[in-house]
């Protein structure tokens, strides 16, 4: 039955993340065209549903791997975000404790057939302006939190919180972990890693003379880290498994700060990384707990059931261990807009109708994302084992053979193309 009042869309977006804002720019932007056929050029108008009244920023930022380089090129922002963030020269790997190995990685040097790798730490608030600024006016619709999704033939209705209502041909959830489409969907709720993760951003106005170097330290139960994001910002983390103890850490960034210090001091972190934590505002400090979506319930699990699918943190929660969460999410976007806008602008060659077009379309992307997805998971997860754990076998492992497979890992996750628009 058809709602009285129900605004139409073609394409409905939840969320303006990484991957709705992706999507979005990527189905505007277009399939590159061929050189006979460059003004048959043409876009493909969303729209994006944002719970929050303005564009969100948490996380601070995160390391942006040469795989998300090839999706920010292929949306057109690349070399945006390139002149507001410096390339990072080395991986450095560092055990906590002392007397263990520590392995450092030339990242301007060829890493096998894919050359060097690049590395820069985005701020998130940047590249969602970056993303924003290339839509057209009027795609974002803030403060439009969605309730509930009801089924009307091939159209999904949408409930949002305000009391309007959207019917939507095409629905694609980028709603993050707690997402209200991919639970429509029927996939499984994260679960609790049992770690958490304090992250802060240390701003230095005059310059904070810091290496490019992307700085890790792992062992004794947790991994810290800290990476430049231009000549005055430095971003920070710090992970770890909560005991009974550590109840209360998080009631206020204060705590937060004092608890990181703590545990710090005690380890083989040299202090100017402690001097980053302990310049950072109070209210640059935030923890959350880390959860992260089973891999084997994706294998069996609908990513995409006819004209409806999710991508980013709505389809692959993970742990930050190998830096790819945002930009899985940003790969998410150019294949979801690639494989959406072709079955929308054109015809296959079965002369096949559009809502045919779109579901082989969605079951495409699914396919290409599903096993990446599992990968990504998987092995943050594993990584995180290895890097955090405090079992003394496997910390003297870790230490004395393992840093250098570690670090393999990292880049071999990130020599990864998602292909062009």
């Amino acid at each position: 039955m058809q709602r009285k009042g129900a605004a139409e869309e073609d394409i409905v977006i939840v969320g303006a993340g990484l991957a709705g804002l992706a999507t979005a720019l990527g189905l505007h932007r277009g399939i590159n065209p061929t050189p006979y056929h460059a003004a048959c050029r043409k876009g493909v108008r969303s729209l994006v549903l944002e719970s929050s009244p303005s564009l969100r920023a948490s996380g601070f930022a995160f390391a942006t791997w040469k795989n998300a380089f090839r999706a920010l090129d292929a949306l057109g922002v690349g070399d945006k975000i390139r002149t507001q963030h410096v390339r990072l020269q080395a991986l450095h790997i560092a055990p906590t404790s002392a007397g263990g190995t520590a392995q450092e990685v030339d990242l301007t040097q060829p890493q096998g057939k894919r050359g060097p790798l690049e590395v820069r730490c985005v701020r998130r608030d940047l590249l969602l302006q970056a993303l924003e600024g290339e839509l057209p006016r009027g795609t974002i619709r803030y403060s439009s939190r969605v309730v509930s999704i009801e089924e009307n033939g091939s159209t999904k209705i949408l409930q949002l919180a305000d009391g309007s209502v959207l019917r939507a041909k095409v629905l694609v959830g980028c709603d993050g972990i707690n997402s209200v489409v991919a639970k429509w969907l029927g996939l499984q709720k994260p679960s609790n890693s049992g770690r958490s993760a304090a992250r802060g951003f240390a701003h230095y106005p005059d310059g904070h003379g810091f290496e490019p170097k992307f700085m890790q330290f792992v062992g004794q139960g947790f991994r810290s880290g800290m990476t430049p994001c231009s000549d005055t910002d430095i971003y920070w983390f710090f992970t770890w498994t909560p005991s009974e103890n550590d109840k209360g850490v998080d009631e206020s960034a204060a705590k937060m700060k004092q608890f990181v210090m703590a545990k710090l001091r005690g380890s083989n972190v040299p202090p100017e990384a402690l001097a980053v934590i302990d310049r950072s505002e109070m209210s640059d400090i935030l923890a959350a707990p880390l959860r992260f979506r089973s891999p084997l319930s994706l294998v069996a699990s609908s990513i995409g059931k006819a004209n409806v699918c999710v991508a980013g943190d709505a389809l692959h929660p993970m742990t930050p261990d190998l830096g790819q969460g945002g930009c899985s999410a940003l790969e998410d976007g150019v294949v979801l807009a690639r494989s959406l806008g072709e079955a929308i602008r054109g015809k296959d060659a079965k002369g096949s109708a559009e809502d045919e077009r779109i579901q082989a379309a969605l079951s495409d992307y699914a396919g290409i994302r599903r096993w990446r997805s599992i990968q990504l998971i998987a092995t943050a997860y594993t990584v995180g084992f290895f890097q955090q754990t405090d079992n003394a076998v496997v910390s003297f492992l870790r230490d004395k053979l393992l840093s250098g497979v570690l670090a393999g890992t990292l880049l071999k996750m990130a020599n990864y193309d998602c292909g062009t628009l």
